[in-house]
């Protein structure tokens, strides 16, 4: 079992930045490829960001390309999400999420999940 805990998350105006954090415990992560998600309020979960094991290869969602950069510590057990140029429409929740058994956009293919981080931008 993989416990995966967010931070970093907060208020921040548009335009600014913020980086999530996200601690594993329980095991190592470094066999895992991980991803960001993020879920607003009345929407459905949507797909944000996945990194394979080893941090070599990188793959986002339209809207954050150029924005965000998703990267991993293997040493420290830690998952990263710099989110630069925020804007209101950021706002949600983000989880991350580790265990891929399939498609890595899709937020189903994932066993492990933390409990979320709130990030609020500010128009």
């Amino acid at each position: 079992q993989v416990q995966l805990v967010e931070s970093g998350g907060g208020l921040v105006q548009a335009g600014g930045s913020l980086r999530l954090s996200c601690a594993a415990s329980g095991r190592t992560i470094s066999t895992y490829a991980m991803g960001w998600f993020r879920q607003a309020p009345g929407k459905e979960r949507e797909f944000v960001a996945h990194i394979t094991w080893s941090g070599g290869s990188t793959y986002y969602a339209d809207f954050v390309k150029g924005r965000f950069t998703i990267s991993r510590d293997n040493a420290k057990n830690t998952l990263y999400l710099q989110m630069n140029s925020l804007k209101p429409e950021d706002t949600a929740v983000y989880y991350c999420a580790a265990g891929l058994k399939g498609s890595p956009t899709r937020w189903t293919s994932y066993n492990y999940w933390g409990q979320g981080t709130q990030v609020t931008v500010s128009s």
